[in-house]
């Protein structure tokens, strides 16, 4: 009954705000449009479309307002009025009043504002979808950072009944797509849901978000190509983020950045490498990058902001991601059509040359182009219609990265058009390809085994006498020589490591001396 009601409000809301009208508008001879205004007298249309989709995403809640920030940075598929009109959700979404939010932080940490805060500031500076913030500083006294000018972000009060609604209607929607299309199954639609829906909770704990932050902050420690505030933890609760305070111009404002004698070019190619480190060093990145959460430094370094959609990706994940983007970017289509195959993502009996064909034919049109000709929409959707024909199976836990590949298009877009995409990602890949499968990786991984080493050799004997309690009857002769044959195994290995360490540390000797 909920779900019914909700999906009655959804569309009260969308012909309040005239919304049929975008859906009306392949109906040339208006004579619909005619029939529903005529119904819907009463509404007022007078304000300009893009300023009524706006609003009306703002009234459906925090999950549509979402879209809206998705829809803004796509211009090359929407028109110009819409997108910067959704522009503005990204950080103009109107504010909560400041007495809840006082209330809030009371509520969370059992006393009054002012033993939590002193200087709080009852405007926000930023409105998000889910939270906003306030400027405020940490009690003076003693202590480290006593007195510290802080950034304070809030949860917004009553969400949870709303999205909640919302994800049931979506949940219901990928049903129904499941059951009565075709393609159906193959796109996994629900999975697709319940991976959002696990992030957008995640959202709603800002504890959780805090650790995000502190996490970013450690991988990039001493990078000089993003910054990310520190958390202070004694003023952190489920529905209060605390952490410190940054500067810095929003990445949307390029003429105010040129102003300030940033290079834009450069910029450009640092934001793809902060991407790429991202997701292939770390296996941890942003997955929320609208203009309204990244800012640039006076010096020109990356700000980033709202750690509370984070996407992580598996070993297998990052190395299967890695070799098709090198291999695109060599436009080797066979082996991206392998790496399908041998990730099991397409059927077994799939014919490996129609595949790389139908790759290719998607791919060299947007090669040796700069990103303000390369519609990344219009590419993964040719890249969706053969996998369809294919059967490719979609992988629900690459959502969210797909999600900020359009992000990225969309800030690349803005900052600098010119940027060849191609040409700044594949010499990252390449040395990154030869990190993990060269003999650095080779190297690195023998180091990281061999402490799980020095812990399994002590333990054989042990594990031999347990052997042989628990089946006596059994060969005893084939259960020695199995632990001796992995014994002698294991040992050969340390001596291995062993000796390549000493080499290292003799070749560095040496080349100290020398220099």
């Amino acid at each position: 009954m909920l779900r019914l009601i909700r999906l009655a409000k959804i569309l009260w809301i969308a012909f309040r705000f005239g919304l049929d009208e975008f859906a009306l508008a392949a109906d040339t001879s208006g004579r619909l449009a005619r029939i529903v205004n005529a119904v819907l007298f009463f509404r007022d249309l007078s304000d300009p479309r893009a300023v009524r989709l706006r609003q009306a995403l703002e009234a459906l809640g925090p999950i549509f307002v979402k879209f809206g920030q998705v829809l803004s940075t796509r211009r090359d598929l929407l028109p110009a009025d819409l997108a910067d009109e959704l522009a503005k959700l990204q950080d103009q979404v109107p504010p909560f009043p400041t007495e809840l939010a006082v209330a809030e932080i009371e509520r969370a940490f059992g006393r009054p504002l002012e033993q939590v805060f002193s200087n709080f500031q009852a405007q926000p500076v930023a409105s998000a979808s889910v939270a906003q913030v306030h400027f405020a500083s940490l009690p003076k006294g003693k202590g480290e950072h006593a007195g510290t000018p802080v950034a304070v972000k809030i949860l917004r009060p009553g969400m949870m009944p709303v999205i909640e609604r919302d994800l049931a209607l979506m949940d219901s929607g990928a049903l129904l797509i499941e059951r009565l299309f075709a393609d159906g199954p193959r796109l996994k639609p629900r999975e697709i849901v319940s991976e959002f829906a696990k992030h957008l909770y995640n959202e709603l704990d800002l504890m959780r978000e805090a650790s995000n932050c502190s996490q970013l902050r450690r991988n990039f420690a001493g990078s000089p190509l993003l910054a990310v505030p520190e958390v202070y933890w004694d003023w952190c609760a489920p529905t209060v983020m605390t952490m410190q305070r940054m500067h810095g111009t929003p990445i949307s404002q390029v003429e105010k950045l040129r102003e300030q004698g940033i290079d834009i070019p450069r910029l450009a190619r640092t934001g793809v490498e902060i991407f790429f480190t991202q997701v292939f060093r770390h296996g941890f990145f942003h997955a929320d990058m609208h203009p309204g959460n990244v800012f640039v430094s006076p010096a020109g370094q990356y700000v980033a902001l709202d750690f509370g959609i984070m996407g992580t990706l598996t070993d297998v994940d990052k190395n299967y991601l890695a070799q098709n983007f090198l291999a695109f970017f060599q436009r080797d289509y066979k082996r991206v059509a392998q790496a399908h195959l041998e990730a099991g993502w397409v059927p077994p009996g799939t014919r490996v040359d129609e595949f790389e064909g139908a790759i290719r034919a998607v791919c060299e049109p947007v090669f040796d182009r700069p990103i303000s000709e390369i519609s990344f929409g219009r590419f993964l959707l040719r890249l969706f219609q053969t996998s369809r024909r294919f059967n490719v199976e979609i992988q629900p836990q690459l959502v969210m990265l797909q999600k900020t590949l359009l992000n990225i298009e969309g800030l690349g877009r803005q900052l600098y058009p010119q940027l060849d995409l191609w040409e700044t990602a594949k010499p990252f890949l390449e040395r990154w390809m030869s990190e993990q499968v060269g003999v650095r990786g080779f190297l690195r991984n023998l180091k990281l085994e061999a402490s799980q080493w020095a812990t399994v050799i002590p333990t054989l004997p042990r594990a031999l006498h347990h052997a042989l309690e628990r089946d006596p009857a059994q060969g005893v002769k084939d259960q020695l020589d199995r632990l001796v044959l992995e014994q002698t195994r294991q040992t050969r290995l340390l001596a291995l490591l062993v000796i390549l360490v000493a080499g290292l540390a003799l070749i560095q000797a040496l080349a100290l001396r020398w220099l």
